[in-house]
């Protein structure tokens, strides 16, 4: 079986996205969906909107983002406009909300631990999506990457306590931190696995190795980076650009690496790889393609 290719520049520009995205020779149809994170009130390691801003206009996107599952400044439709318009998203770019009025339920007949996931109706607006990651640690899942941006990040904020509470229906706040960590990372792969199906090959990855906390973009008081910015990478296949990301920090020798590796590690992170791939969504086996 042929190896992903994942494609990788040390050069971190807005220039150097669009750059390396052109080098998977992809074309995205139709109206195109940029997600990326927004970042929490507070946060101060999110990439920012004019980071973003020659690859959004380059395949003329929409912004799209989804109400979270937490306190905060993102977990109303209402507040969540406001910081995208105080994070100046809003100046730059459409921006659409996708959970701001119902939710659809994409099936997932073959998920390891959830069968369904709960999705902004707005997804249905859209012909394809470039999924637009800061990779860095997080607080739960060990880190954030792809995979994480397919699943708690396209969820709705319905969807995104689903997922957490691996299934149970309606269940509370508290819930989300006491599920069982292989089910919820396993119901993360799951719900990533029914955005790779709807999108049905129209996607692509791009993760920026830029301001890597341990910490989340969701998280309002976030640690400082603890790495040197690394570098940016693209693929076609999930599995394998967070596989990359994993690999590079293991394989660096900057101080910060180990903190970020025992968050990582701490959580069993890299299960939620595992179960993607078992899912059939990509390949651990991948060839790196540096691009100058």
């Amino acid at each position: 079986m042929e190896k992903s290719k994942v494609y990788f520049t040390k050069e971190i520009t807005p220039e150097s996205v669009v750059k390396i995205f052109k080098k998977l020779e992809k074309e995205l149809p139709g109206k195109v969906a940029i997600k990326v994170h927004s970042g929490e009130e507070g946060n101060q390691n999110y990439l920012r909107p004019d980071f973003m801003k020659p690859m959004v206009d380059e395949l003329n996107g929409t912004v799209v983002e989804c109400n979270t599952a937490y306190e905060g400044a993102r977990n109303t439709t209402e507040k969540h406009k406001k910081l995208m318009e105080d994070h100046e998203w809003s100046k730059y770019f459409d921006v659409d909300i996708m959970d701001e009025e119902e939710d659809i339920v994409l099936e997932i007949p073959d998920g390891k631990v959830i069968k369904k996931n709960y999705v902004g109706k707005n997804i249905e607006k859209y012909n394809s999506m470039l999924v637009l990651s800061h990779f860095k640690g997080h607080p739960m899942g060990g880190y954030g990457g792809a995979i994480k941006q397919l699943s708690i990040g396209v969820a709705s904020g319905k969807g995104k306590r689903y997922i957490h509470c691996t299934g149970v229906e309606n269940g509370s706040y508290e819930d989300m931190f006491k599920a069982d960590q292989i089910k919820f990372l396993e119901s993360m792969a799951d719900a990533a696995s029914s955005i790779v199906k709807y999108f049905d090959g129209n996607i692509a990855y791009i993760n920026v190795m830029k301001n890597m906390s341990v910490d989340c973009d969701c998280c309002n008081v976030a640690e400082d980076p603890c790495m040197k910015d690394i570098g940016i990478l693209a693929s076609l296949d999930p599995v394998a650009i967070d596989q990359a990301c994993i690999d590079i920090v293991k394989k660096s020798d900057d101080p910060g690496r180990d903190h970020l590796l025992e968050r990582i590690n701490s959580r069993q992170g890299t299960h939620t790889i595992d179960a993607a791939a078992d899912l059939g969504m990509g390949s651990k086996e991948y060839e790196l393609i540096e691009v100058d």
